[in-house]
């Protein structure tokens, strides 16, 4: 299914629901209602702004509809997300069988995720004109587990190439760092929404072990589509884009619409994300083998986008 992604980032806005609509009410002035939107259109909410008031009606709402509330600190980092706790008729039993899986089975998981970002991440840098065969040449090297730590390694490679030996990735930073973090929470809510739909616990996760991170799994999911993130934020940069604006949010959420290349054909990224967390749920249950991951390639629009350029 896809929703819309919708984000409140004015402090003078009152969200509460009515007749099944998300109704936003300036709260100045003459306090007049500013919009509508169906809860059933909505795949999440970004509470990205200090001064909103909201009711707990429509949180519960949002949650029965498997719609993350997500709650934004500074600098746009995700800080919390209200989740609903009943998201899959078989979440028990999936909820079981994740308990249940074997260190074997997660770190061959792990592997094939860790491959599919090293992939993406060279496609990204090949479309941003930077060297890429560093990147592509660890997808081949990658073991059961990872135990060399070829994310890790691809990572320290990768954001030097892509953005310039002197960038350094800190979340508590502004500019480029900030577009990223705005990114990331955007698809970090999406990949949770995704995680729960699909019955299963998202702090249980493969291989992140943060005792205090309860998004484990969904950080580990959301890896591969990282990249697409990054090399949009890339472009916004090239375009004159310096730090997150309402022009540069819209494009970053535009992003997760995108089709990527996909066993089934061409399926936007926010679809990509729900058909991984049911392929791996189906991993758990012994229903199938793999995960179902995207094939290498850009999404096709951004590749448009470039050949545009």
């Amino acid at each position: 299914m896809i929703g819309r992604i919708i984000e409140v980032a004015d402090d003078r806005r009152h969200l509460f629901l009515s007749r099944g609509f998300l109704v936003v009410k300036d709260t100045e002035g003459e306090r007049k209602e500013l919009g509508q939107i169906p809860l059933d259109d909505i795949a999440a909410v970004i509470a990205n702004a200090h001064g909103l008031s909201y009711t707990n009606n429509l949180l519960v709402a949002l949650a029965e509809r498997c719609a993350p509330f997500v709650l934004c600190a500074a600098n746009h980092n995700a800080v919390g997300m209200v989740l609903t706790i009943d998201g899959n008729y078989q979440q028990a039993k999936r909820f079981d069988a994740q308990l249940a899986a074997s260190q074997p089975l997660k770190k061959r998981l792990w592997a094939e995720v860790v491959k599919s970002k090293l992939q993406q991440q060279a496609d990204a840098l090949e479309a941003a004109g930077a060297p890429f065969i560093p990147l592509s040449a660890l997808v081949r090297k990658v073991r059961s587990g990872d135990p060399d730590n070829f994310e890790a390694q691809g990572a320290r490679r990768y954001w030097g190439l892509l953005f310039g030996d002197d960038f350094r990735r800190d979340q508590q930073s502004d500019g480029l760092n900030a577009m990223l973090n705005y990114g990331y929470t955007v698809l970090r809510a999406t990949t949770a929404r995704a995680v729960v739909a699909a019955g299963l616990h998202p702090t249980i996760g493969l291989h992140h072990s943060n005792e205090g991170n309860a998004m484990r799994l969904v950080d580990d999911l959301m890896e591969p589509f990282r990249p697409v993130i990054d090399l949009k934020v890339w472009q916004l940069y090239r375009h004159g884009e310096t730090q997150v604006t309402p022009e540069s949010k819209r494009e970053l959420v535009r992003t997760l619409y995108d089709d990527m290349q996909t066993g089934a054909g061409a399926t936007p990224l926010i679809v990509c994300t729900q058909k991984l967390a049911v392929s791996l749920a189906q991993v758990f249950m012994g229903e199938r083998n793999k995960l179902d991951l995207p094939l290498p390639g850009l999404p096709l629009d951004l590749a448009a986008s470039f050949q545009e350029d």
